[in-house]
């Protein structure tokens, strides 16, 4: 089977973050299954993306993919797909901008709610609609008005034959007590409550550590939190790294946290389990899909430092504890590798 697959989401894992991941990860799946894939990617660059991903579905209507089946991710496919005539389009929402922009303010908010049109109007346009959770499913009806039957739930996947080699080879685990956090900074990561957590956190743990891998738009607002709070020997900021580093930082940690708020999925949670680490992360959105608690990790209530902070005490302290959720996080993770999702993307395929 011939499939294309359009996105203007840019085309590394630091800028494209979780969508460029699982879009790249599912495509090699695929080919190991025989298939061909294409991928159009985001070409010119103003500095404006929201004008970025218009010009690049204007350039897809005039030169439209040649496939047996194509995939728009998110909104792209949107001017396509009103003369696409009998091929078969699948939108495949990796994360649902009406509901991101519910977190966002100014002139971020305004641009996301232009690109929300732009996408409402691609999954009217598909023949399936698919996501990668229940909470998108819900979501995606509730917002864009999508009638269930035509919506189908595929997860996200994780390449760990890619993944495992990496973790064996890294170092032995830090000395110190020490989380981890890995997001893109945008403000539903709600990266500041992990902040007030950590000055929590350190009286009863005083030598316990926050790493956190990643940038965004709330990187500067986070580093001044943190001075503010004196955390300057208690948190570091690594900014964004290359991923043989990100699985050294995965593997020295003891625990992974991310208290995000709004989640189409959350691939860091899968590459956290797949390194044996319990997580601390909030029970909101699709991370209780993910994130078995008490099984695999602890959910706490939505932009609750206190409970973070009790979280991630109760972990460092207990080593069997977190001994017990590493396996079952590692045993969970198995459901979501490649090619268990590849299979299923294939199925929910209409043809």
């Amino acid at each position: 089977m011939r499939l294309a697959f359009l996105s203007s989401t840019p085309p590394s894992p630091i800028e494209g973050s979780g969508t460029f991941v699982a879009l790249d990860v599912l495509a090699r799946g695929l080919r190991a299954r025989g298939h061909e894939v294409a991928l159009r990617p985001l070409g010119r660059r103003t500095g404006v993306h929201t004008f970025d991903r218009w010009l690049y579905n204007a350039a897809v209507a005039l030169a439209p993919p040649a496939a047996d089946v194509v995939v728009g991710v998110d909104l792209d496919g949107f001017l396509w797909a009103r003369r696409r005539g009998r091929r078969p389009f699948v939108v495949a929402l990796k994360g649902i901008i009406a509901d991101e922009l519910r977190n966002e303010r100014g002139v971020t908010r305004v641009l996301l709610g232009v690109q929300a049109r732009w996408e409402r109007a691609n999954v009217h346009r598909a023949d399936r609609v698919l996501v990668p959770s229940r909470y998108s499913a819900a979501v995606a009806s509730e917002v864009y008005g999508l009638a269930p039957a035509r919506i189908g739930v595929v997860p996200e996947p994780i390449d760990l034959a890619d993944w495992r080699p990496r973790f064996a080879a890294a170092p032995p685990r830090h000395e110190a007590p020490t989380v981890l956090a890995v997001a893109r900074m945008y403000p539903r990561k709600r990266l500041q409550d992990l902040l007030e957590a950590a000055q929590i956190l350190r009286e009863r743990i005083p030598g316990a550590r926050i790493r956190i891998v990643g940038e965004g738009p709330e990187s500067a607002r986070l580093r001044a939190q943190a001075t503010a709070l004196g955390l300057g020997e208690v948190v570091t900021f690594l900014g964004d790294v290359s991923r043989s580093a990100l699985a050294v930082e995965y593997a020295r940690a003891h625990c992974f946290c991310l208290p995000t708020v709004q989640e189409g999925f959350g691939i860091v949670f899968l590459e956290a389990m797949a390194a044996g680490l319990p997580v601390v992360a909030c029970r909101a959105a699709a991370v209780p899909e993910v994130v078995a608690d008490r099984r695999t990790g602890l959910l706490v209530n939505p932009r609750s430092p206190d409970e973070l902070a009790t979280a991630l005490a109760t972990l460092l302290e207990n080593d069997g504890l977190r001994k017990d959720f590493a396996a079952a996080a590692a045993r969970h993770v198995e459901a979501f590798d490649v090619g268990r999702v590849a299979t299923r993307f294939l199925e929910a395929l209409p043809v």
